[in-house]
């Protein structure tokens, strides 16, 4: 598809991801690229997605809206989470066949993956099971939306294409502690523990868990690259395919922010899926992307970002 005669719809576009993957879009030459604002957009209501695409017209839908957060957040809303990502999917979705769109993008997520995948993930194993119970309602919507976007290719012949990215991490990210995710929320530990002199900082679990990352502009040039090259109906994994252990991350967040206390593991708390790895052979093979940049040097970018424009207490 090409960029520079499409008329595109970001939603999310104003968010974490969705900022990245709108300037990726722009620097390639698209010229009208559209954000609904949920301020004045609620794709959870049918006919505010309806009156929306009816005034913009896109030919190009990129799905990226969802309603996120981190271990205690997806425990304390549940309902809220699988309701809000499976109503702003199916919305996208069904008001998109309405109006016509040439092409839709779905942005799925790690989380959809059984709680027990063998590593690296592989995409034939999303249905071999259950995901992990702490974020599962999340999970659930957006595997559901992989299962409407092939059934509506099968019977309406819609273009939609669905990617599953991993843990994504980088500048503009969420560092609320209440509603962050892992790297965010150590970073923003490790600095205030820092800066007061604190002799220790308590993460959750034991930090046994591994994880994946990948760095958001990788991510949104993956995320560009399959709108553009790819068409198929097969799901396509997002990933670095570099596997870190949670306490080998807090060390290594700690070492590069300078706090040098005690990192002490609180396990009464949750530790989440238990490894996450995802085999991300078939982006190459598919649209030939494959992720840049070193993770260490994505994080030490995400460390200067908040550094720089986080809020000024007091």
């Amino acid at each position: 598809m090409a960029f520079d005669a499409a008329r595109i719809v970001v939603t999310g576009g104003a968010g974490f991801l969705g900022s990245f993957v709108v300037e990726r879009l722009r620097a390639l030459g698209a010229k009208e690229v559209f954000v609904p604002r949920s301020a004045t957009v609620d794709l959870t209501r049918v006919e505010q997605v309806r009156s929306y695409f009816a005034e913009v017209r896109p030919t190009l839908v990129i799905h990226l809206a969802a309603a996120v957060g981190g271990i205690e957040a997806n425990r304390l809303q549940p309902g809220t989470f699988f309701r809000d990502n499976m109503l702003m999917g199916v919305h996208v979705i069904e008001e998109a066949r309405l109006a016509g769109v040439k092409k839709v993008f779905i942005a799925g997520t790690v989380c959809a993956y059984p709680k027990f995948t063998p590593v690296p993930f592989r995409e034939d194993d999303l249905w071999n099971g259950y995901p992990e119970e702490t974020n599962a309602p999340y999970g659930v919507a957006k595997k559901a939306l992989l299962v409407m976007a092939q059934a509506y290719r099968r019977e309406f012949s819609m273009n939609t294409v669905m990617v599953f990215p991993v843990n994504l991490y980088g500048p503009r990210d969420n560092f609320d502690l209440t509603t962050s995710h892992v790297i965010p929320a150590m970073i923003r530990k490790f600095l205030e523990a820092k800066e007061r002199k604190e002799r220790e900082v308590v993460l959750w679990g034991d930090g046994s868990p591994t994880r994946e990352f990948l760095y958001v502009v990788d991510a949104a040039e993956g995320i560009v690259s399959a709108a553009e090259r790819y068409d198929g109906e097969d799901p396509v994994n997002l990933g670095s395919g570099q596997e870190i252990a949670i306490a080998d991350l807090a060390r290594t967040t700690a070492k590069l922010v300078g706090y040098e206390g005690l990192i002490r593991w609180d396990r009464s708390k949750p530790n989440g899926q238990p490894r996450r790895m995802l085999d991300t052979s078939r982006a190459r093979e598919r649209f030939g992307w494959s992720a840049r940049t070193r993770f260490e040097d994505g994080l030490r970018a995400t460390i200067d970002w908040y550094a720089a424009n986080r809020p000024v207490s007091g």
